[in-house]
């Protein structure tokens, strides 16, 4: 019996990661396919799977595009001036244009992985992003800015640490970031796709 155990759970094993995998992907192309079909439904009379996925998508390569121009430009100074006088929305959308920047902007700011001690007494060290290095705002010349990702989740933490303490990793970004989110079970090797 205990046999028959081991040999279910070795099976879960394999299975559950790609089967939970492929279910998050489906329920995401579900969810925003629905979004749209209803309308299209109620225009051209018939359900076609995935249109509301390709509008989707369509729609926000145009608004990047339209973004870039010209004619958007007085729109979006327009916006950020009003989304500006007010502060709590002036906070949620700076820390939400920050972060997603900082992923996928022109400035991404987590592509300095580091490995800092985190105190000089024993050797517990964690693994972060550089996220600024110039901290004379916070009168904290000495120190750097280090945001570090929770595992299994998109949130994490900023600490200020000492500069000496922040030690660069020569590892590729995204390997860092499949190793936190993964809680460290990921094998990553060093110098893999550093440059990515």
């Amino acid at each position: 019996m205990r046999k028959l155990t081991g040999y279910f759970l070795q099976g879960l094993l394999y299975v559950a990661p790609i089967s939970l995998t492929f279910y998050v992907i489906y329920w995401l192309f579900v969810f925003t396919d629905n979004l749209l079909q209803s309308i299209f439904r109620d225009l051209i009379g018939i359900s076609i799977p995935g249109l509301g996925v390709f509008v989707i998508i369509i729609g926000l390569i145009i608004l990047g595009f339209l973004g870039q121009t010209i004619i958007a430009r007085p729109f979006r100074l327009f916006l950020n001036n009003v989304i500006y006088k007010i502060p709590i929305l002036k906070l949620i959308y700076s820390s939400l244009k920050d972060f997603f920047s900082a992923f996928v902007g022109k400035d991404k700011k987590f592509n300095k992985p580091v490995k800092v001690r985190m105190n000089k007494y024993d050797n517990v060290m964690r693994i972060g992003f550089l996220t600024n290095e110039n901290l004379k705002g916070l009168q904290a010349e000495d120190y750097v800015a280090v945001y570090f990702p929770f595992s299994y989740t998109f949130t994490g933490e900023t600490f200020l640490v000492p500069r000496e303490f922040a030690e660069p990793v020569n590892i590729a970004p995204t390997e860092v970031i499949k190793f936190l989110m993964a809680g460290g079970v990921v094998e990553i090797e060093s110098n893999k796709g550093v440059g990515d």
